[in-house]
């Protein structure tokens, strides 16, 4: 099926909202909400039409809003774009919060509500449960607050850059640079990007200052004695609880940091290093130039595609849609904020994926990651309901770093000289143990940070330490840099625009593991159960979810300890 016709076909499913109407101000877009609210309803199957009515409806504002926040990342410059933005938030988004707590009160209220098939109405229908619950007038203008002072960060770190070689360049563009071999250049690279961030302490710690202020204030107003309890359950964390994470970080500890002291051995080792730095944990052990699995961005995207098609047909046809689509935007650029995203697109169906591609090995592997949740968002089009297809993180993070191993089979056509190729791989293997401890240490200090919100920014400090101490590698050196490791969290954008937001990629990376354990032992069974895992959406729990993939939604030591045993095995033999 092309784009057009897939396009058209979904096209045709509107029966609610007309094709040719435009988000555009309130006056226009409030007569479909108040027909929602008026319109009578006398049998079940006049519910399930209103239900599929309105999620139509909000996969058409979805759509828009998507669409304002995707201009001004793709060019913060745009003052029009920012405008439009803007106004979605602080005009129509207030609106159709109070307008959807009364929709979702009425289907609660409603008595054939009880007559709808769990199976096809359940998980719907608890998130519902949990948004009325949880819904407060008070909250409205707050979160609107809260949303626009959050976006100040990324503008903060947009406007970031640095001298390196005489040229002008972004953080993320420089931080390519501690790839290189030459010891004394990544230093001073180091330094120079540290020093930048530090000019912007002040401005970032007040900026997170007011909004703990704010997190909390809407806590305290829905009833919950602190942000974090109130945030488990805004984030419909239906299937574990903040002892769950706990457990995540003790298994992480014991079991998962220890593996990386054994990767950092190595590292000082092959490198013939005294001590080891954090200048010194990019650059590849073998102490070659860094790797560079592309020239362009067009090489990229049709060297990517090809993995894909290896993996599945589908998967590769995703991206070549996208890309006939203009829904690629991939290179970095002046003006262009950090970062990288999917953005689903619920009406269409056709997501879009913003990255700043430095012609690095982490390009490939975003966008390898972000193809996982394009795949994920193209196999849950067909749901009529819109949230079948707004998968929990736990799930959408589970498509997309799985991806990243799968398609490391196939990684061949990026490297095909036989030791770039190890090279690559073995850099793959290490980041997948090594990104473990440090989302520990985020999400265990965003517990930290919200369940005492009035501590202060001395205690803050001295609590990032100790729990980054808590899960960082013995061996590695950073004395002397205190100064740097004092502030790090404020490189980890989740914290100031996302909270809590990030443990998913932790439980997600050991559900990915599992899963191309089993690739490695039946490839066939194991691309299978990840398309049908994919195909579900948001129509089961978590739980149920990972065991169509077949593994586990585990956080044990024992379970932890043998995901770390089998990667590290992989490693050995690379290395």
């Amino acid at each position: 099926m092309n784009l057009k016709t897939a396009t058209a076909l979904h096209e045709k499913e509107r029966a609610f909202v007309p094709k040719e109407f435009k988000v555009t101000t309130w006056s226009r877009l409030k007569p479909y909400f108040n027909e929602l609210l008026n319109r009578p309803i006398g049998s079940v199957e006049e519910l399930e039409q209103w239900i599929k009515d309105k999620s139509e409806l909000d996969a058409v504002v979805s759509e828009a809003f998507s669409w304002r926040y995707i201009k001004i990342t793709v060019d913060s410059a745009d003052e029009k774009a920012e405008a439009l933005y803007q106004y979605a938030v602080q005009e129509l988004s207030p609106k159709i919060t109070a307008f959807e707590h009364a929709l979702n009160q009425k289907l609660v209220d409603c008595p054939f509500t009880a007559q709808l098939d769990p199976a096809l109405y359940g998980i719907h229908l608890r998130s519902i449960h949990n948004a009325v619950n949880l819904f407060r007038d008070e909250n409205i203008p707050l979160a609107t607050d809260i949303q626009m002072k959050s976006k100040e960060y990324v503008k903060i770190f947009s406007e970031m850059t640095i001298g390196v070689d005489g040229k002008q360049m972004t953080l993320q563009k420089a931080s390519s640079l501690l790839e290189e071999p030459d010891r004394s250049y990544r230093e001073a690279v180091y330094h120079k990007i540290h020093q930048r961030i530090l000019q912007d302490t002040d401005q970032l710690e007040s900026l997170f200052d007011k909004l703990l202020a704010m997190r909390h204030q809407m806590a305290v107003n829905a009833g919950f004695q602190n942000f974090r309890d109130y945030k488990f359950r805004a984030l419909g964390r239906f299937d574990y609880e903040v002892e769950d994470c706990y457990d995540f970080h003790n298994s992480i500890r014991t079991e998962i940091v220890p593996l990386t002291d054994e990767l950092n051995r190595y590292r000082q080792s092959a490198l013939h290093l005294d001590t080891l730095r954090p200048w010194d944990l990019f650059v590849d052990p073998s102490g070659e130039a860094p790797l560079r699995p592309f020239d362009t961005i067009e090489e990229l995207v049709g060297k990517v595609i090809f993995c894909l098609n290896e993996l599945h047909p589908d998967f590769g046809k995703t991206i070549s849609i996208m890309r006939d689509m203009g829904h690629l935007d991939l290179d970095s650029r002046k003006g262009k904020r950090p970062g990288g995203y999917n953005m689903p697109l619920h009406l269409t169906g056709i997501p879009f994926i913003f990255m700043n591609a430095t012609n690095s090995l982490i390009d490939m592997r975003t966008l390898m990651h972000e193809s996982g949740h394009a795949v994920h968002s193209f196999l849950t089009r067909q749901f009529k309901l819109k949230s079948a297809k707004r998968v929990p993180s736990e799930v959408a993070e589970l498509a997309a770093m799985t991806m990243e191993l799968l398609t490391m089979e196939h990684w061949s056509v990026f490297f095909p000289d036989e030791g770039e190729l190890r090279r690559a791989k073995i850099a793959q293997l290490e980041y997948v143990l090594k990104v473990l401890p440090w989302i520990a240490t985020i999400d265990k200090f965003q517990h930290w940070l919200y369940s005492k919100p009035d501590h202060s920014r001395e205690e803050r400090q001295e609590n990032w330490m100790g729990i980054m101490q808590e899960f960082n590698s013995t061996l590695i050196d950073h004395s002397n840099l205190e100064k740097y490791a004092a502030h790090l969290w404020h490189k980890q954008l989740h914290i100031f625009e996302v909270p809590f937001y990030y443990i998913e990629y932790g439980l997600a990376q050991l559900g990915a593991i599992a899963i191309w354990k089993q690739y490695r032992e039946n490839p066939r069974r194991a691309i299978r159960n990840y398309y049908n895992a994919l195909s579900l959406g948001y129509t089961r729990n978590i739980r149920e979810i990972y065991e169509a993939a077949g593994i586990e939604f585990n956080f044990s030591r024992d379970y932890v300890s043998q995901l770390g045993a089998f990667v590290k095995g992989e490693l050995d033999a690379l290395l």
